[in-house]
């Protein structure tokens, strides 16, 4: 396994090599011919693209046989393609900054938070009740003041609105990673499993709007305004207003819209409109100053399966089944460029690593808070928080927003929000948070069995107690 995964990545980078200089190339045309058009895609970008899906897929499969998600061997595989200019090379570079790579990117990433709303049910959520909201909120907002604190603390020279960010970064559940993990556990069916999915849905909701209000306060502040509580209040205002216009519009518009398309003979009708409507509602949400993904995951959110009756009544599959080919394509682009965007020569800072430790502790101690708000007794409170830990994609989602928002410095100079070695303790604290939570789950978990089973033992030695001393007597 590690002798072929050597030789793959030797050939690829190889070829990358040998591909002649960005600039000494000429674009082709449809046609064959040559044209120095600055709208014909570049030959290098097909092979940066080729190479960071082959890294993605060796680096997801090697992490897989350790028993880890496959985004994190995506993550590092982007890594180690960002880093190689440390070994003397520097082809790789032109990936940071690509225009088609990034589109492709967002694409992915918008798909990404689409699939996530289709997994996220809204009675799922109400099934659980009062303990899956208690969780989420205080899940929210202890890591979100823990992060803000600890930003505030060690990066004092910068803005506030960078201290607040970062806390927003901590507010993030991945609900793909633990549900794979609660799967693969077998134990998606206990109520502790309902609690923390239910809880990482809520979660990502909250999040999401607080992310809308910062954007919109990171905004603001680079055209040089000030922005009032009123002007926060309208921020948040729009967002609701946005979520409540989705879904309405998944309640009475869509499901005709989808019923007339199911008469339509033609295959791949379901795939399409979905796809179509996912990015309606993404540009809709840019419009009232969201972030597209906003819209992608309220697009997931609304659409029901109902909605597809008519198309699974004449044998199409199942719309998750039918985004899986796109996704598995265009999701790990992202993934890949986040991690080429993280530069290791920034870690030589020994005040940069004990950032990043602090901001992973305070990101595993703010979800032990929200275990505190369980509503019932008798569960494993130790398992929920233990279940949100993992910040996983949607906090690599974040943080990447965040590196793509600017504030002007003391000199009037744009810079961005997120400088890389800030990106890359964040960084640090994504691949943290989600290689910990598989092997402490299980632990909990197995130690909940048996605890259980003490007491179910304890229980049956008192019956029999009980029923010698009656005998006795």
């Amino acid at each position: 396994m590690r002798r072929s995964l050597i030789v793959v990545t030797t050939i690829l980078l190889a070829l990358f090599a040998s591909a002649l200089p960005r600039q000494t190339l000429a674009a082709v045309a449809v046609d064959g011919s040559q044209t120095s058009g600055s709208n014909v895609l570049d030959p290098m970008v097909l092979v940066g693209v080729a190479v960071m899906l082959i890294v993605a897929k060796l680096g997801g499969e090697v992490l897989e046989r350790f028993g880890q998600p496959a985004v994190l061997g995506e993550l590092i595989g982007g890594i180690i393609i960002g880093n190689l200019a440390l070994v003397g090379f520097h082809k790789a570079e032109l990936l940071r900054t690509d225009e088609v790579i990034a589109a492709l990117a967002q694409i992915g990433v918008i798909l990404l938070l689409f699939e996530v709303g289709l997994e996220s049910k809204l009675a799922d959520m109400l099934e659980v009740g009062w303990s899956s909201l208690f969780v989420a909120v205080s899940g929210v907002i202890a890591p979100f003041f823990l992060g803000w604190g600890v930003s505030a603390y060690l990066l004092p020279h910068e803005s506030r609105l960078v201290h607040v960010f970062i806390g927003s970064v901590l507010c993030a559940t991945s609900v793909g990673i633990t549900a794979r993990v609660l799967k693969d556990l077998g134990k998606l069916s206990l109520r502790e499993s309902r609690i923390i999915l239910g809880a990482a849905v809520i979660d990502d909701v909250i999040g999401l709007l607080i992310l809308a209000v910062i954007v919109g306060a990171v905004n603001a502040s680079a055209t040089g305004a000030s922005l009032s509580l009123r002007d926060l209040g309208w921020i948040a205002a729009k967002t609701a207003a946005f979520f409540v216009s989705a879904f309405a519009i998944g309640q009475y518009a869509v499901p005709p819209i989808f019923r007339g398309a199911g008469r339509f003979e033609s295959r791949g009708v379901l795939l399409v409109l979905s796809i179509a409507f996912c990015f309606w509602l993404s540009w809709l949400a840019t419009r009232v100053g969201l972030a597209a993904i906003v819209g992608a995951f309220a697009a997931g959110l609304v659409l029901e399966e109902a909605h597809f009756k008519s198309f699974s009544d004449r044998g199409e599959h199942d719309l998750r089944q039918l985004l899986a080919p796109v996704t598995t394509v265009l999701v790990p682009i992202f993934f890949v460029l986040m991690g080429i965007k993280v530069d290791l020569r920034s870690f030589a800072r020994p005040e940069l690593l004990g950032f990043a430790l602090a901001l992973t502790l305070a990101a595993i101690a703010g979800k032990q808070i929200c275990s505190l708000a369980v509503a019932e007794r008798g569960l494993n409170r130790l398992a929920v928080g233990l279940g949100m830990i993992p910040r996983g994609e949607v906090g690599l989602i974040v943080a990447g927003i965040g590196a793509g928002l600017t504030l002007p410095n003391a000199n009037g100079v744009n810079e961005p929000l997120i400088d890389a070695p800030t990106f890359g303790a964040v960084v640090i604290m994504v691949i943290i948070t989600t290689v910990v939570t598989p092997p402490a789950l299980k632990w909990s978990l197995g130690r909940q069995k048996f605890l259980r089973s003490d007491k179910e033992l304890a229980a049956t030695q008192e019956i029999i107690d009980e029923i010698v001393e009656r005998t006795e007597q």
